[in-house]
């Protein structure tokens, strides 16, 4: 297979980094490269913030369930969703624009994950490593307060990034599911239950399949059930309606 295609199947989730600093010219090709990304429409609904004020990365610590490696990483982007950038454009120039609705937030938001992944993509071809820091929208408030963000943007994710230490090149990457169970032909199909609770218990580790229910029953209970689950549908529902309505 050829380098990238190695890159997309090697890459895994790192949360502990050398002190080795990503360079000035590695940080600027991985904005770039970001940029590149596919786009709705070409219009780039998304906005990068490159967070350094130690003040702002331990308040985002804080706020994302108290992860310190947050703040152990050489690089930390915040994604956005922005509709703001084209809305003033479109006021100023006398366009009367409509008021941002559920489908410019859906479509800002796939802009701003595509071009984080391409940042993720770009920063494993240089050897450095990533994580996603997925529990950025559940404190939606306090996010948009300490990143100052106005009326019509809204936190998508933030991307942490730094060299892996020797134990986390040496981890092995978790097991992601067979094409069988994700890839369809045509339409929808639904697996026979059983199928599928085999392929998730051996995803989650369950190796003993006497043991598969009591697994997933926990599994269940730490992800779905979760007070993070929970506060990030209502954080999430609380940012499409402020991000609708002009105010």
């Amino acid at each position: 297979m050829n380098a990238t295609i190695e890159a997309l199947f090697s890459r895994k989730s790192v949360r502990a980094y050398t002190d080795e600093e990503i360079t000035p010219e590695e940080e600027q090709v991985i904005l770039e490269a970001a940029c590149q990304a596919p786009t709705a429409g070409n219009q780039q609904m998304y906005s990068i913030i490159v967070v350094r004020d130690r003040a702002k990365i331990e308040a985002l610590i804080k706020s994302c369930d108290n992860q310190p490696f947050i703040g152990e990483a050489q690089l930390v982007l915040a994604f956005c969703a922005d509709v703001r950038r084209w809305w003033r454009v479109f006021e100023a120039a006398g366009c009367e624009p409509r008021d941002p609705g559920p489908g410019d937030m859906v479509l800002a938001m796939q802009d701003a994950l595509i071009a984080a992944q391409n940042a993720v993509t770009a920063a494993e071809s240089l050897g450095i490593g990533s994580c996603y820091i997925g529990d950025f929208m559940e404190h939606y408030d306090e996010q948009r307060s300490i990143l100052n963000l106005p009326k019509y943007v809204v936190p998508a994710t933030i991307l942490v990034l730094g060299y892996p230490t020797q134990q986390q090149k040496d981890r092995k990457k978790p097991p992601r599911f067979d094409l069988d169970v994700v890839v369809f032909e045509d339409e929808y199909r639904d697996l026979p239950v059983e199928d599928v609770r085999a392929a998730c218990a051996k995803k989650i580790g369950s190796v003993d399949a006497s043991r598969g229910p009591e697994s997933i029953k926990a599994f269940c209970d730490r992800k779905w059930n979760s007070g993070f689950s929970c506060e990030m549908s209502r954080s999430i529902a609380q940012a499409l309606e402020q991000f609708t309505f002009r105010g």
